[in-house]
């Protein structure tokens, strides 16, 4: 005969939502793994707990109230009703939250279930494409202004070459000229919005990406201040793209200029070419770009960074952060329309006080078949290297998280996992087992990611290593992050993981 509470134990760990039991008084009864991790805390540390410690603190303070309204009254403003909440994992972070809660009462004792569904996903797939729409209204909107504007720039500048033509005062004509030059200035100013509304002609052909660099970087050399160097990284073996040069350079140029500006008091600019494939994990995290071999192009500074508030409006037309009259904010968002339009993709990534990454990404001009092939092999190539060996992954975006995990696993390694660099660490002290921890090198908290590296490397140092980071190749070698630690530069494929982890586990 079954055991009963075998079963309901054996559920509640199958169970991939977090499902958590309380008393009367929020005291944690039991709760299942899935809960436990999806807090960051243990199982035992959180029972006996009451609930409140999983909450932000408002909603905290209003906990109680609301269940003894409940059992007063019997009225239910959650009970059985589904409702969006926020949860507090134990770095402090605060999160979205689909909230469940069941009653149950059992020989005059009462006992409320609560099943809770991470959110962040979900809510992050529907900024993106709520990101997404605002940056097709705003472009629609903006061609339709920039092409009647053109037309009649072009009446205006045409009478005014007419009338420049016949006037013989030298007074006059001084006027004319520079009313033609304010003109030319605004026309220029229109040509820039076409390019973010897409509805600009380009001049595409197949380029060899590292050429268009260098006479960029030639041009960049003689442009940018002294107290900053420019540097370059190009991979040797580079795919041909498809591309209109001249923009590529004016792009490289603008995105160059933003980063001296994001630097006052000196710092280095890296552009680097390399050779990437999107597979269906990366497409899964960004919206609108499809799966396949792109040629990637980066700029990266050493500068201020951006918040993610920043971040998010960083694309649109006329937004600046520079002093009044000192930036129109066109330059990322011509840079967006033209990548855009050539069919490729653009990220930022970038952190306050470590500086920013902007890459550009362009379609590969390589056989369908071959691609797929090629893919076909990586597959065959990831054996299980694990071999049951205990990972410590530490990553404080849940969704990356998860896919470090599930990837992980697939390759044979056992994991546990920490979404602060302080509870990696408050792991590592108390465990042996642990033979690899592999973390992001950005991570809130006290402790970044480079921090519990250098921990690692000092107390513990039989531990290998492998730090993941969305900044350039180039800033993380030469920079101040990271640099004597092996990294993975996300994003990355499956091969890629592969190789890193069997190059840190040889190097032992």
């Amino acid at each position: 005969m079954v055991d009963d509470r075998a079963l309901l134990l054996a559920l509640l760990d199958a169970a991939v939502d977090a499902i958590i039991v309380s008393d009367r008084d929020g005291k944690i009864l039991r709760l299942n793994k899935a809960a436990a991790a999806l807090f960051g805390h243990s199982t035992e540390a959180l029972t006996g707990q009451n609930v409140r410690v999983l909450m932000p603190g408002e909603m905290a303070a209003r906990h109680d109230r609301f269940m003894r309204h409940h059992l007063e009254t019997g009225e239910k403003r959650i009970i059985g009703i589904g409702r969006d909440v926020e949860g507090q994992r134990a770095d402090g972070k605060v999160f979205p939250l689909h909230l469940s809660v069941g009653r149950a009462d059992i020989e005059g004792e009462v006992a409320f279930v609560a099943i809770l569904h991470d959110q962040t996903r979900r809510k992050a797939a529907e900024e993106a494409a709520a990101r997404s729409q605002r940056m097709d209204a705003i472009g629609q909107m903006t061609g339709g202004i920039a092409h009647d504007f053109n037309n009649l720039l072009t009446v205006v500048i045409g009478n005014l070459e007419l009338l420049e033509m016949s006037e013989t005062a030298e007074k006059s004509r001084v006027l004319i000229s520079d009313a033609l030059e304010a003109a030319e200035l605004g026309a220029d100013l229109t040509s820039r919005l076409l390019v973010f509304a897409r509805k600009s002609a380009l001049q595409s052909d197949v380029i060899a990406m590292n050429d268009a660099v260098s006479q960029s970087l030639a041009m960049l050399k003689r442009t940018i201040g002294p107290h900053i160097s420019v540097e370059a990284s190009l991979a040797d073996d580079l795919w041909a793209a498809r591309a209109d040069a001249t923009q590529l350079q004016t792009a490289a140029l603008n995105l160059a200029l933003n980063a001296q500006d994001a630097m006052p008091g000196g710092g280095r600019i890296v552009l680097e070419t390399r050779n990437v494939t999107l597979d269906d994990s990366y497409i899964a995290q960004e919206i609108g770009v499809g799966t396949g071999r792109y040629v990637r192009l980066s700029v990266s500074d050493t500068g201020e960074g951006m918040s993610s508030e920043v971040r998010s409006h960083a694309m649109e037309p006329f937004f600046t952060t520079k002093p009044t009259g000192q930036g129109t904010g066109l330059g990322l968002s011509m840079v967006y329309g033209f990548v855009k339009q050539s069919g490729g993709h653009l990220t930022i990534y970038s952190e306050p006080g470590q500086g920013t990454t902007v890459s550009l990404y362009f379609p590969a001009l390589i056989d369908a078949m071959e691609y797929l092939n090629a893919a076909e092999t990586d597959d065959d190539a990831q054996s299980q290297i694990g071999s049951g060996q205990l990972v410590l992954v530490v990553e404080d975006d849940p969704r990356v998280l998860r896919l470090s995990e599930a990837r992980l696993l697939s390759f044979g390694f056992r994991c546990v996992t920490a979404t602060s660099g302080d509870a990696a660490w408050d792991i590592l002290k108390d465990r042996d087992d642990i033979t690899l921890v592999f973390t992001d090198l950005v991570m809130p908290g006290k402790m970044s990611g480079h921090d519990l590296a250098k921990k690692i490397a000092r107390h513990k140092p039989q531990v290998r290593l492998l730090m993941t980071s969305g900044f350039s190749e180039g800033v993380l070698r030469g920079g101040r992050i990271g640099a004597e630690f092996a990294i993975l530069r996300k994003p990355y494929r499956q091969a890629d993981l592969a190789k890193a982890l069997q190059a840190v586990l040889d190097d032992r």
